[in-house]
């Protein structure tokens, strides 16, 4: 991708990340949402030219694929869609590839927080070294001539009685390509796969609530007490809310830190109550 696009991604990718956290193991069918979505924009160059049309305004874009949507998918993922196609992307074809890394690190953010993102990674890892060895396998799944439907009943047919469910739903992407990533063969998709596995197990999102913007020396310091508590580099994913009052709120996975003001005044009225 070009700066501009790549600037998108990554613009796209912390606000997704986001919601991720929140949902928690439901990420994975919240992506396969987007992933849809992909597909859809992947197989009509028409959509894909209004969607990424730098002339048509943001809002319009936003519309249209609310009205594409509607009911079917989450309403907090029809935003942040919304919200993809406003950006700027240099080319068509990088709003699909953008909605493609969106999707499937939702599949990957929902087997970190069921607590399979190991066995996710080692999936792919073992994916990867049996497909080096089978020729005709490959040549199988990259053959455009065959429907991708076809190509991923073969993927569930090969992996999915040996793979966990969220690997499964990662491979069947190979066979979404587009022709300049198949050409880089079927071994090249998993092991950006199982790359991408590997570099969030290795990763820690932290979502920050804060009543206020926080500085450059808290954000800092907050990060390296988070990489001591869990040994791991730590991502601050910071939203500011006026109505926390003061303090801040912090959440990694399943843990909870809440020391706003409004928590503390809320945790008074229980005991009051009680």
């Amino acid at each position: 991708m070009r700066a501009a696009s790549q600037a998108s991604l990554s613009a796209a990718a912390e606000r997704f990340e986001t919601l991720w956290q929140q949902v928690g193991a439901d990420a994975a069918e919240l992506g396969a949402q987007v992933l849809t979505f992909a597909d859809v924009v992947r197989g009509s160059g028409q959509l894909r030219r209004a969607l990424t049309d730098p002339a048509a305004p943001g809002e319009a874009k936003a519309a249209l694929v609310s009205s594409l949507l509607g009911s079917s998918a989450d309403g907090r993922v029809v935003d942040l869609l919304a919200g993809v196609v406003r950006s700027r992307w240099s080319h068509e074809s990088d709003l699909a590839e953008a909605l493609e890394q969106l999707g499937r690190q939702a599949v990957l953010a929902g087997a970190d927080a069921d607590g399979a993102l190991d066995t996710v990674e080692e999936d792919l890892f073992r994916t990867q070294r049996f497909l080096v060895g089978q020729r005709d396998v490959r040549e199988a799944l990259t053959a455009r001539s065959t429907p991708a439907t076809a190509r991923a009943a073969l993927i569930r047919q090969l992996f999915g009685p040996a793979v966990h469910p969220r690997t499964l739903t990662l491979l069947e992407r190979i066979t979404h390509q587009d022709d300049s990533t198949a050409a880089a063969g079927s071994v090249s998709a998993v092991a950006a796969l199982a790359d991408a596995a590997a570099e969030r197990r290795a990763r820690t999102v932290a979502v920050v609530t804060s009543a206020t913007a926080l500085t450059r020396e808290q954000e800092d310091r907050l990060r390296s007490g988070l990489a001591r508590a869990y040994g791991r580099q730590v991502q601050l994913n910071v939203t500011v809310d006026p109505a926390v009052l003061g303090g801040m709120r912090v959440q990694v996975g399943p843990d909870v830190i809440d020391g706003t003001v409004s928590a503390r005044v809320a945790d008074a009225r229980r005991r009051l109550a009680g």
